[in-house]
């Protein structure tokens, strides 16, 4: 078997865990930091199609800023860290059922609609056209989404700071 085979079930079966755990952990905190395994997965998986841009885009803008400032945004705001009974409306079963019922026909779909297809690798031709089109292009869409977030996390602090 290939190494980049092993590797791949290696970063699959991880990120299959953390996603589970995200899910299903009643520590909101927990739930974040599973979510950046899930992500750096993600980025580990564009490492092994030859898309380093892309991984490390991955890395910068999901891991070290988003999931930051969601971080953020649970410690300012005082989200409850303990695990609460209110919050379980005891649907477990039902959501089991219609998660298997999803994946069932996804799975169908895929295989009808992609079993005759086969994948060629090519050689990469370097990404100039990506990078131009990024910072030359979409650059005041970033700068728009940046200043969003900046908003998000002020909005986190006057809400975290309001007197009661």
């Amino acid at each position: 078997m290939a190494p980049q085979n092993v590797a791949f079930g290696l970063i699959a079966a991880s990120m299959v865990l953390a996603a589970l755990r995200v899910v299903t952990t009643k520590n909101i905190v927990h739930s974040a930091l599973y979510l950046i395994v899930v992500l750096a997965g993600v980025a580990g998986l564009y490492v092994l199609l030859a898309a380093e841009f892309v991984a490390w885009a991955q890395v910068l803008i999901y891991i070290g800023a988003v999931l930051v400032l969601l971080l953020f945004g649970i410690m300012l705001t005082r989200a409850p860290l303990r695990p609460s009974d209110e919050l379980d409306n005891d649907q477990r079963w039902a959501a089991a059922i219609v998660s298997l019922a999803l994946v069932g026909l996804l799975v169908g779909l895929l295989v009808d609609g992609f079993s005759d297809v086969r994948v060629r690798p090519t050689t990469a031709t370097g990404g100039g056209e990506l990078a131009d089109s990024i910072f030359v292009d979409y650059l005041v869409p970033f700068e728009v989404v940046s200043l969003l977030l900046l908003g998000a996390l002020i909005g986190a602090i006057v809400i975290a700071r309001r007197d009661d």
